[in-house]
């Protein structure tokens, strides 16, 4: 006996809406990070700016997914106008509380397209959205570390150990713990 599989339809124009919505999210969240990093790069915080800058091409690639998935539905996807990303910073807590707000709106708009894609049925943008769910949650939780481990440094020896280590005390490896 055969098994019959439909052709995967177009996804409801509110699940498109708010995927694209997503998408220019990603893509204003690349821009912004590259943004901060070169903030960073011209206060001379080497650490940060680089991994501001890795951020930057993880929104890109986060943005090609959702692109591809609609383009694999039929969908030409619609790319929203961005912003020009906030350029001026008083000091790296103004850019940390930066990530960490981009973090926390990007959480909102993959949250609020996978309650309309299971309104919808839309089983393929669900599968889609729970890898952004997952990743969300270590999004979240190095920008949480971002903020406080960059306020607790508050002297000038602090922050240049942090910022030469930055990565690693983010990842939990750099044996400061949290």
């Amino acid at each position: 006996m055969a098994v019959y599989f439909p052709r995967m339809s177009v996804p409801h124009p509110e699940v498109v809406s708010l995927l694209e919505k997503q998408l220019t999210h990603e893509f204003h969240a690349a821009q912004a990070y590259t943004a901060l990093g070169y903030w960073c790069d011209v206060q001379h915080w080497s650490g940060y700016s680089q991994f501001f800058h890795k951020q930057a091409a993880e929104e890109r690639t986060h943005a090609a997914r959702i692109l591809q998935h609609l383009a694999d539905r039929d969908v030409v996807p619609q790319i929203g106008a961005l912003a020009a990303p906030k350029k001026d910073y008083e000091d790296l807590e103004q850019c940390a509380q930066a990530a960490y707000d981009l973090e926390r709106n990007n959480t909102r708009g993959i949250h609020e397209a996978y309650a309309v894609a299971l309104k919808h049925g839309d089983f393929p943008a669900q599968v889609l959205l729970h890898w952004f769910i997952s990743e969300q949650v270590e999004e979240e939780a190095w920008s949480d570390k971002l903020v406080a481990k960059t306020k607790r440094a508050a002297c000038a020896g602090a922050l240049l150990y942090l910022d030469r280590h930055l990565e690693k005390e983010l990842s939990g490896t750099g044996g400061g713990g949290e």
